[in-house]
């Protein structure tokens, strides 16, 4: 069985508002990085404050960590979250089969959305005081279909697709002994080989996707990710490289 990583902490809560708003309020107590979970959530939120349904059973967690260097590559994280779900799921489902990294923060299981990510940060000068990354996971059950926005991908649940059946908790432990690897190699060597092994497993490399932000839309191939985590496509009017957007295909 998989071991909790050496030097990360585990705050573990019944019921919260959000485990985001909880790394919030122990942020100015915390000594290094910690696992919030919770068993239930009141108010979970996805990107662009969305609402992110989370019904019991299914994984809600946010990693608390005081990150070194500038805020755009502490922004970075969220590829080395999403590497690390990719494993953890490969870890209790014995397969690879189906999965892949959606641009810039979606699990996708069978073309469905099975995981998300969300990254808050506070600043302090020129950097990151904290940096708080939100995942939740649909281990035992999906969202409704009307519980998503017209146009997104179908919820998708563990379970559902594979057959497995995992525990938060479970799922947890994997979750974070992936995350401390992929972190160690993070502030070792850079965001290359994150960037790299992250592409290995993105959903529609060299397809024709949508980029919409609240004012725009683009749509091209999508050929990379940049070594600032931009995603860039290939447009009628050349490539564009997109800092931030919610992808459509």
């Amino acid at each position: 069985m998989t071991k909790w990583p050496q030097g990360y902490g585990l705050h573990e809560v019944q019921e919260v508002d959000s485990t985001l708003n909880e790394a919030a309020r122990i942020a100015p107590n915390a000594r290094g990085p910690v696992w919030i979970m919770a068993h239930h959530q009141t108010a979970a939120r996805g990107r662009r404050g969305r609402a992110w349904a989370n019904p019991m059973g299914n994984l809600a967690t946010t990693l608390l960590l005081r990150p070194q260097g500038a805020p755009d590559q502490a922004a970075l994280r969220s590829f080395v979250a999403a590497l690390a779900l990719f494993d953890a799921c490969v870890a209790v489902t014995g397969r690879a089969e189906g999965l892949s990294l959606k641009w810039p923060n979606d699990v996708l299981l069978n073309g469905g959305k099975l995981a998300g990510i969300l990254l808050e940060s506070t600043g302090q000068g020129h950097g990151v005081a904290h940096l708080a990354i939100g995942i939740g996971v649909n281990l035992a059950n999906a969202p409704d279909a009307d519980a998503v926005e017209p146009g997104a991908l179908r919820p998708v649940s563990l379970l559902s697709e594979t057959g497995a059946h995992v525990s938060p908790e479970d799922f947890l432990t994997e979750l974070a002994a992936a995350y401390a690897t992929y972190e160690t190699q993070f502030t070792t060597y850079g965001f290359d080989p994150i960037r790299t092994s992250w592409l290995a497993r993105a959903a529609r490399l060299g397809e024709v996707i949508t980029a919409r932000t609240g004012t725009s839309e683009t749509v091209g191939t999508f050929e990379t990710v940049d070594a600032s985590g931009n995603l860039v496509l290939k447009t009628a009017k050349g490539r564009v490289n997109i800092p931030a957007a919610d992808v459509y295909f």
